[in-house]
């Protein structure tokens, strides 16, 4: 036996202690007894046991009142009652009480180390599923939010206390500095971590798509409504609903996103039944949302309702100390998912990559060591592997939305303007790709 298994014993009478004792001893239990159920809740007191097996006819107090007090103390604990065939009912009484099981007396001595093996098996099953849940927090643990750069440590302290809270979080930041792993960080150190974390990508939906997406739909609420479909929001009951992109919703879906934020309530499309759902919710955006607030292309009332808790990702080229941890998690990644042997980096490419701005911040830098990787032949990274030497960037970009734009616009260019094929070779779809000439303004003729 993995475990040693405690039992205490409690009976007013001397011979079936005594009788019980011995079997279980014999069994390879750890047995102790108790003569009635005050000295039994003396003895729990100081001591756990795995199992109570209590006699409900008792002077003084009787089986079930110990039973009630023990299920106070301890919700989760093993209670067998045993009783005389005369009073049976009291023993399915018991059982609603929480008993785990009742034997009658006399005993069979197989019924009854039967029973036990049975509370011993439930009790292994308990423990490993506890284990089991704390293996799977320790894994959601493991970060990919690397570094130790006084910033970073920043973010992490802030992620911890606002975990377990439930308020609204806005999460800010440059492309590519990992909001999304900050949004998981929050929610597998949350109260609701056993519960789904759902992502809505906002910025990828027309406002049409993402009320579906939201809210769900009933069958026949629009063409192509073949069958009744959840929303996200539905989805995400017990547990949490990561927005990103939030700064690109409509208007009216902002007033609709604050009516559910209020409430907890929402309607599907195209139905009439008000669906609750518990979730907490955790936005993201590359924008300056008090900006928006103040030129009047976001309400005033969803940003204060959003942003309870600001957490602000600093971009790469202000924690240019976690570049060294970054290119070692990156490339232990990469040589594991190509079954590649393990490599290394010269150190003079390794330089030069902490020098480097990083526009595209932590996920540009993911991109050059998949590369190097991919198009490298040594056992090392080298200088000639990494694409530093080339001007990937003109001078006259100073923001993101520059070097987006004027990426966007290369690739139209390229495939003269043929949306599928430029969405293809951009790695987004059209709707995105729709949403981006909308957003910069670009036009065939450029």
């Amino acid at each position: 036996m993995a475990k040693k298994i405690s039992i205490l014993i409690v009976d007013d009478e001397v011979s079936v202690r005594d009788s019980l004792y011995n079997w279980f001893i014999e069994d390879g239990y750890h047995v102790a007894c108790a003569e009635n159920a005050k000295t039994a809740l003396l003895i729990i007191e100081n001591e756990a046991f795995d199992i109570v097996l209590a006699d409900i006819k008792m002077p003084g107090m009787d089986g079930l009142e110990m039973l009630r007090r023990i299920k106070l103390l301890k919700s989760d604990a093993i209670v067998i009652v045993m009783t005389a065939f005369a009073t049976v009912d009291t023993a399915v009484q018991a059982l609603k009480d929480g008993a785990f099981d009742y034997i009658t007396k006399p005993f069979d001595p197989d019924d009854l180390s039967h029973l036990i093996r049975n509370a011993s098996r439930q009790i292994s099953l308990t423990e490993e599923n506890e284990n089991l849940k704390q293996k799977v927090v320790s894994l959601e643990n493991v970060a990919d939010l690397i570094g130790n750069s006084e910033v970073m440590k920043r973010v992490l302290k802030e992620i911890e206390s606002v975990a377990q809270s439930n308020s609204s979080v806005v999460i800010t930041g440059e492309s590519g500095t990992g909001k999304e792993l900050v949004a998981r960080a929050i929610h597998s150190n949350s109260n609701r971590r056993f519960f789904p974390l759902v992502s809505v990508h906002c910025g990828a939906l027309s406002e049409s798509l993402l009320e579906s997406e939201l809210f769900g739909h009933e069958k026949g609420a629009f063409t192509g409504a073949m069958y009744n479909r959840k929303g996200r929001f539905e989805m995400a009951d017990n547990g949490t609903i990561f927005l990103d992109e939030i700064a690109t919703i409509s208007t009216k879906m902002q007033i609709d996103l604050l009516r559910v934020l209020e409430s907890k309530s929402f309607v599907r499309v195209g139905g009439n039944k008000e669906i609750l759902s518990d979730f907490r919710v955790i936005c993201a955006t590359n924008r300056d949302l008090k900006s928006m607030v103040e030129n009047g292309s976001f309400r005033e009332d969803l940003f204060y309702r959003l942003n309870v808790v600001n957490i602000n990702v600093p971009p790469l080229r202000e924690r240019t100390e976690d570049i060294p941890l970054l290119v070692d998690y990156f490339i232990k990644k990469y040589c594991l998912s190509m079954n590649r042997p393990a490599i290394t980096i010269e150190q003079s490419a390794l330089s030069r990559l902490t020098e480097f701005s990083f526009p595209g911040n932590v996920r540009e830098l993911e991109n050059m060591i998949e590369r190097a990787i991919v198009v490298g032949n040594g056992r090392k990274i080298t200088l000639k592997d990494l694409p530093l030497e080339k001007s990937m960037i003109s001078s006259s970009i100073e923001s993101l939305d520059d070097l987006e734009k004027t990426h966007i616009r290369n690739i139209l260019n390229k495939y003269a303007w043929n949306i599928s094929r430029a969405a293809r070779a951009l790695k987004v779809d059209r709707v995105t790709l729709y949403n981006k000439i909308s957003k910069y303004g670009l036009k065939p003729s450029e």
